[in-house]
């Protein structure tokens, strides 16, 4: 692998489930690291570039803005700390580029062509390394069509062509069952057999039945959560089940109703919320109570000793606490939580998360700018398919 990055500029390693992805990326940066060169580690999801040795999300290494368009640059300049690094370093890797859209990648193949001063070459000839899978989650368009989201996507980029193709087929965790990691293959190729509406049949195995009487949801939640108030205790339990659903709606009333059922002391935090910039007062802090956009908590979070959470923003990523990372709740105070990270290389360790202020990630949702001022966490016994995406769950 690493004699034929040494004969191209740029490689797209696309990985299914289980393939290894994370071997590899290891691997490469030891191998780069170990002869006194420079490797930089870098990912879509901040939960998949935390599992990698010095690993940092794209847009907080890359400098990339949150809101780009076609032709846009990143924000650092020639002179400043990160274009040094970047002059110096000799491998780059992206890690689940194929969520990230277009823009954000060609803002970094402009901005490395300018501090190398080598515009002729894609990314100023440094070798850039991309993994991904398309038949995962692709970047997300508020409200896209079909055609809008395959134009954000890598492929429709003037740098696809430059990328030299490579796959990592066998699914090493799946080893025990390749049936359904074939099964996984085919829905995610498009090839699986379809019924007259075009849906996909589902084995019995893997189904709660649905039966329209009203307790379907109980069944779901027992069969993923079974003896749930006798096991409550057990961090691995806790953390190794999750429901996943693609709305953020359904994602919170499963949350409310599985902490409602939850044994503990509890404990309910509201946040303060106010506008930027509103001297008239449109829009009243009861008003905005209402609001719970994407990426940001809840006003009225409610919690209980040993429940489990997620983090929705990066404090310290170097010390495991970054968008994505999976806690246990295990106290409280007025303006702290005490919480244990339960996954990845930081597991076992005791934080305190703080109150921040934190404002909606996308501008154009509302005609007003507000913040809120809450804990950056939600409940995780359930989340979105997106949030999950980079996680380990056996029972989902």
């Amino acid at each position: 692998m690493v004699s034929r990055l040494r004969v191209t500029f740029v490689c797209l390693i696309s990985h299914g489930l289980g393939t290894g992805k994370t071997f590899l990326y290891r691997a490469l940066l030891a191998r780069v690291r170990s002869e006194n060169k420079l490797a930089v580690a870098t990912s879509t999801s901040s939960v998949a570039a935390s599992i990698m040795p010095g690993g940092r999300t794209a847009h907080s290494r890359f400098q990339i803005p949150l809101t780009i368009e076609d032709g846009g640059l990143c924000s650092f300049t020639k002179q400043s700390g990160t274009a040094k690094l970047l002059r110096g370093t000799s491998l780059i890797i992206w890690d689940e580029a194929t969520m990230t859209k277009r823009q954000a990648v060609e803002a970094l193949d402009k901005s490395l062509r300018d501090i190398m001063d080598r515009p002729e070459l894609p990314f100023g000839g440094k070798i850039v390394v991309f993994g991904g899978d398309f038949r995962q989650v692709l970047p997300v368009v508020l409200k896209g069509s079909r055609a809008q989201i395959v134009n954000a996507s890598l492929r429709r980029s003037y740098l696809w062509d430059w990328m030299r193709h490579l796959k990592l087929v066998r699914n090493m965790r799946a080893q025990s069952d390749p049936w359904f990691a074939d099964y996984l293959l085919r829905i995610g190729g498009g090839t699986e057999e379809v019924n007259g509406d075009g849906d996909v049949r589902l084995p019995d195995d893997i189904c709660v039945p649905y039966t329209r009487d009203g307790k379907d949801l109980d069944r779901l939640i027992e069969c993923i959560f079974p003896e749930l108030n006798e096991n409550m205790a057990s961090k691995d339990y806790i953390t190794s089940r999750a429901i996943l659903s693609t709305r953020n709606e359904r994602v919170d009333m499963i949350n409310m109703k599985m902490i409602s059922s939850f044994q503990g002391d509890e404990m309910v935090y509201h946040s303060f919320d106010s506008t930027i910039d509103d001297p008239h007062n449109y829009y009243p802090s009861e008003f905005l109570n209402t609001l719970t956009p994407n990426g940001l908590p809840p006003h009225m979070l409610k919690l209980k000793i040993g429940c489990p959470i997620i983090l929705l923003r990066n404090i310290d990523p170097a010390n495991g606490l970054c968008n994505g990372t999976r806690l246990v709740v295990r106290g409280f105070a007025k303006n702290s939580i005490n919480a244990e990270i339960v996954l990845g290389q930081h597991a076992g360790k005791r934080v305190f998360l703080p109150r921040i202020p934190l404002c909606p990630s996308d501008d154009e949702m509302f005609p007003f700018q507000f913040k809120r001022k809450q804990f950056p966490i939600r409940l995780s016994f359930a989340m979105t398919v997106n949030k999950a995406q980079g996680q380990t769950i056996p029972n989902v």
